[in-house]
C-alpha cells in the first residue's frame, strides 16, 4: 500500500496483506506472549516477546502511520499510555510544555497531577490566539506544544501549520491530539506537525468495546526513541484490543461520513432551540475557528457542544433525559453519547485555568437514524 491509494483502501489493505500460511483475509489474532528462535538471536521476523513486538500489533500500527501519512506508528494500551510515553521519551525534569487552555481533563491531569511532580512545568495558552502562544512559550526549555483541534469539550480550533511554525522557531516539537477529528477529516503531519497523538478507543476503534492509544510520526529519530520507550515501559495493547482497533478502523471512513452529517442534523436543531444559549461547532460559520476548520478539515466531525439557559443544574437535568443519546463518558462509537464535562470528563479541571462552565452539555453524535436523534433531543430540552 502506498500514498497514492485512497483512504478507504489504506484503511482496509495497509498492513493487512492476506495471511501468508493460510491464506485468510484478516490479520490473525497472534495470542502469544513469546516466539521460538532459530539459534540465539535467531528471531523470525524480529520477534521474541509480545511487549516488544506482536504481529498483530505490527498491522495496526503499519495501518495507523499509512493513514496519518506517517512512517511510523506505535500502539499502546490507552491514549494517556501514549501520552505518557511521549512526555517521558522527549522531556526531562527541568523541561517545560504549552498546553491547550481547554485540553481534555485526562491530559490536563497527566500534566497538573503526575509530569509535574517528575518536574517537568507547563503553561495553558489559548491554541488558537497565536500571540498567545509565542507569550506562553520559554526560550530554550519549552519542549513540546500540545494542541488539540477540534479540542474537548469546547471545540476550540487551532491553526496546526501555524502553530508548527511558532514551535519550531522557539526549537519546539509541535504534538496535535487528532482524536477529535481522526486521520479521515485531518491529517496534522502533513500540515507540520511531529507527533500525532490518538485515544484509538474513540472514532478509530468506533464501537465502544476496546481502549487503546496511538503516536504517530514521521522522523526516523523521534519514531526510535519513542520505540525504545514503549519497549522500555511496556503500556502496549493486547493481541485481542489491537485486533478490535484494527476492525474498527475498515469502516472509519463512512462511520465519519454519517457522524458528520448528522451533526449537522443536531447543530442545526440546537442552534434554533430557545432553551440554547450557544452551540459550539467548527462547521458554524460564526465559529472563531470556522475559516481554520475548512482549510484544514475534510469536514467538521461528530461532536457538538452546547449550553443551556438555565445552568449548570439545567444541563444535568437534560443529561438525564435523553433516552438514545446514552449518559455516559467517552466518544465516537457508533451509538451517541451526551454528558456533563464540568461533573463528569472534565470534573479534574474543575478550580483550575481549564475549567469548563457549568451550563456546557457534550454530545457524541452517532450513526443512529438522525430523526431519532432529533426527537430525543427535543424531548430532552422541553
Amino acid at each position: 500500500m502506498t500514498q497514492s491509494h485512497g483512504f478507504e483502501t489504506l484503511a482496509i489493505h495497509a498492513g493487512q496483506e492476506p495471511d501468508p500460511l493460510t491464506g485468510a483475509v484478516v490479520p490473525p489474532i497472534y495470542q502469544v506472549s513469546t516466539y521460538k528462535q532459530d539459534g540465539v538471536g535467531g528471531l523470525r521476523g524480529g520477534y521474541e516477546y509480545s511487549r516488544s513486538g506482536n504481529p498483530t500489533r505490527t498491522a495496526l500500527e503499519e495501518c495507523v502511520a499509512a493513514l496519518e501519512d506517517g512512517t511510523r506508528a506505535l500502539t499502546f494500551a490507552s491514549g494517556l499510555a501514549a501520552e505518557d510515553c511521549l512526555l517521558r521519551a522527549l522531556c526531562a525534569p527541568g523541561d517545560h510544555a504549552v498546553i491547550p487552555d481547554d485540553a481534555y481533563g485526562g491530559t490536563f491531569r497527566l500534566f497538573a497531577k503526575v509530569v509535574s511532580r517528575w518536574g517537568m512545568a507547563y503553561t495553558p495558552a489559548h491554541a488558537g490566539d497565536l500571540d498567545a502562544v509565542r507569550a506562553a512559550i520559554r526560550p530554550g526549555v519549552t519542549k513540546i506544544v500540545w494542541c488539540e483541534t477540534p479540542s474537548n469539550p469546547l471545540l476550540g480550533v487551532a491553526d496546526i501549520a501555524a502553530l508548527a511554525s511558532v514551535a519550531h522557531d522557539a526549537g519546539a516539537l509541535l504534538v496535535v491530539d487528532n482524536t477529535f477529528a481522526s486521520p479521515y477529516l485531518q491529517q496534522p503531519l502533513t500540515l507540520g506537525a511531529d507527533i500525532v497523538v490518538h485515544s484509538t478507543t474513540k472514532y478509530m476503534g468506533g464501537h465502544s468495546d476496546v481502549i487503546g492509544g496511538a503516536l504517530v510520526v514521521k522522523d526516523a529519530g523521534l519514531a526510535a526513541e519513542l520505540t525504545f520507550h514503549q519497549n522500555a515501559m511496556g503500556a502496549v495493547p493486547a493481541p485481542m484490543d489491537v485486533w478490535l482497533t484494527l476492525r474498527g478502523i475498515k469502516t472509519l471512513g463512512v462511520r465519519m461520513d454519517r457522524h458528520c452529517a448528522n451533526a449537522e442534523r443536531v447543530v442545526d436543531l440546537l442552534s434554533r432551540h430557545p432553551r440554547v444559549v450557544e452551540v459550539l461547532y467548527p462547521g458554524l460559520p460564526g465559529h472563531p475557528g470556522h475559516d481554520v476548520a475548512v482549510k484544514q478539515m475534510k469536514a467538521f466531525g461528530g461532536m457538538v457542544s452546547f449550553r443551556v439557559r438555565g445552568g449548570e443544574e439545567a444541563a444535568v437535568e437534560v443529561c438525564n433525559r435523553t433516552e438514545l443519546f446514552i449518559l455516559g463518558e467517552s466518544l465516537g462509537g457508533v451509538e451517541s453519547l451526551i454528558e456533563h464535562p464540568g461533573r463528569m470528563t472534565h470534573a479534574s479541571a474543575a478550580g483550575s485555568p481549564l475549567e469548563v462552565p457549568g451550563d456546557l452539555v457534550r454530545l457524541s453524535v452517532g450513526i443512529e437514524s438522525a430523526d431519532d436523534l432529533l426527537a430525543d433531543l427535543e424531548r430532552a430540552l422541553g
